[in-house]
């Protein structure tokens, strides 16, 4: 999403303001972007392979819900919040604790842990799926055409 710094992300409800939103690149603006971010984030999770698929099934239903409403932005965030469970879930599969970097700034040794590792795979598969959502990516293309 890009960001205009000089408005109040958080007072600002951008259900009521659709024409506000920017796409933006992959996980952007995700913790920002309200009312979604009160009703997706405490459904996720990513922690062992069960969590993460009753996670990504509970919001996959929130994207379809949004999608039955008609309103996109709510579709695209709850597409950001299954990416970002594909990514924070591999990043914890190469990283034991998330961390990536030692304190020295030097890039940890990967230690694989096939838990995360298959937890990562059940977001992947749903953000592949919404990647080629013929409906999703007109309706993305037609809020980038009206609202930049």
């Amino acid at each position: 999403m890009a960001f205009n710094y000089e408005l109040d992300y958080k007072n600002l409800d951008l259900r009521k303001q659709p024409e506000l939103y920017r796409v933006g690149k992959g996980e952007q603006g995700v913790l920002l972007v309200e009312p979604y971010k009160s009703e997706i984030l405490p459904h996720w999770r990513f922690k062992t392979p069960e969590i993460a698929q009753e996670s990504c099934d509970k919001i996959y239903e929130m994207f379809e819900e949004y999608r039955r409403q008609d309103d996109f932005v709510g579709m695209d965030m709850a597409r950001k919040y299954i990416q970002m469970g594909y990514t924070r879930a591999r990043r914890y599969t190469n990283y034991k604790g998330g961390r990536k970097y030692n304190e020295d700034g030097s890039i940890k040794e990967r230690q694989i842990d096939p838990v995360k590792e298959e937890a990562a795979a059940i977001f992947k598969k749903k953000w592949d799926e919404i990647r080629q959502d013929e409906d999703y990516l007109r309706r993305k293309k037609q809020h980038q055409k009206e609202y930049g």
